[in-house]
């Protein structure tokens, strides 16, 4: 059942925003080194992931292999959101490598976050664009602005569900890797008017040939020794494995800021206050506690805490969920969570038209505030 709607000004932002910079401190100050050592734990988790799939991928194409490497594939993005975020810069005990000027940067790429998208421009897309206009018309990841070719198009219903189901599966290679190539490039494009130059040449280059070299070429290469038939079972297990990661990871990424019980904006907020408030109203969590259950959800099921704390480690999101829980209720803020399966169906039935999201009632035009940076948001903890 979806929350009852409720007046954003009615919500004393500031007092709002003072409790979540108490939150933070209390944070802040309590990272030791079990935070490092629980993200080494899951990095381990996915290692053993990828070593189960690859020691089955040469016996015939099956269920076992597939999973495993796609288990493996889907901890690596979890780690990279993380690291990516600055989330283990100031983790007592954490090692350089998980930094983020460490992780996934230049040659380690291929190591830590092997994946179809350049580091640098999914940061950018992601941290920058993402989290500084979450639910503005300025969000790349706003999914009823970027579904609104199959919501105002006139496809049967069957066909738009079709239409996701095959995005499900390949969305990374076709929708979110060559977009955050045409931003990050965008972003460098020239000052003075000229048109940016075509994501397409480099993101071949950059992004799709270091991958299918990796996962489709050089890994089923690899079992070579064994004959034929080991290789095209590899193949065909590590081509199955792509469809279930890029399967799991929409399931548990497209629906974190969908559903007709969530808010999307028209303008900017006017405070800092409010931003904060408006990550909660557009996020969504889905069910929390436990390190399986949580790595099965990539600790995406912390949507709401990680978008008011984004720099800090997985483990410090499960300490503070059941306070920012608390504090949203004392506010009277709403805060959505529900299992990821009923979530994904919010979602799809905003893709395809079905439901439609919520917008707060138009408001005088006013001073509009920038979104705090992560550097910001440290700051003024």
């Amino acid at each position: 059942m979806s929350p009852a709607a409720f007046d954003l000004d009615s919500i004393d932002h500031e007092a709002f925003h003072a409790e979540v910079r108490a939150l933070r401190a209390e944070l802040d100050a309590s990272l030791d080194a079990d935070d490092a050592a629980h993200l080494q734990k899951i990095e381990r988790w996915g290692r053993i992931a990828t070593g189960v799939g690859l020691a089955t991928a040469w016996m015939g194409p099956n269920l076992v292999s597939a999973a495993g490497l796609a288990l493996g594939r889907s901890t690596r993005w979890a780690l990279m959101h993380h690291c990516g975020h600055r989330g283990y810069d100031k983790t007592p005990a954490a090692p350089e490598r998980y930094t983020s000027k460490v992780f996934a940067r230049g040659w380690r790429r291929m190591v830590d976050w092997p994946d179809w998208m350049i580091p640098a421009a999914w940061i950018y897309e992601h941290n920058v664009l993402h989290h500084q206009n979450t639910g503005e018309v300025r969000d790349p990841d706003l999914i009823e602005r970027n579904a609104e070719y199959i919501r105002d198009s006139r496809l049967p219903m069957w066909a738009r569900y079709a239409a996701v189901a095959g995005l499900a599966i390949t969305w990374k290679p076709v929708y979110y890797a060559p977009n955050t190539m045409r931003m990050w490039m965008s972003r460098h494009a020239p000052k003075d008017g000229a048109e940016p130059p075509a994501p397409w040449g480099p993101f071949l280059a950059q992004c799709v040939a270091p991958y299918v070299a990796m996962q489709f070429v050089a890994l089923p290469a690899a079992y070579g020794l064994l004959g034929p038939l080991a290789v095209a079972s590899a193949f065909v297990n590590s081509v199955a494995a792509e469809a279930l990661t890029n399967l799991h990871t929409f399931i548990v990424v497209g629906p974190n800021h969908a559903g007709d019980d969530l808010y999307r904006f028209d303008d900017r907020p006017a405070s800092k206050g409010e931003f904060y408030l408006r990550q909660v109203v557009g996020s969504v969590n889905y069910r929390t506690g436990g390190d399986l259950n949580d790595w099965l959800h990539m600790w995406l099921n912390y949507q709401i805490e990680h978008h008011l704390f984004p720099d800090v480690p997985m483990r410090a999101l499960q300490r503070v969920q059941p306070r920012v829980k608390a504090l949203c209720e004392r506010f009277g803020v709403p805060y959505v969570q529900q299992s990821v399966f009923a979530r994904f169906g919010k979602m799809v039935r905003v893709f395809t038209g079905e439901e439609t999201m919520r917008r707060v009632a138009p408001r005088p035009r006013r001073r509009a505030v920038e979104a705090p940076t992560v550097e910001a948001r440290s700051a003024a903890a």
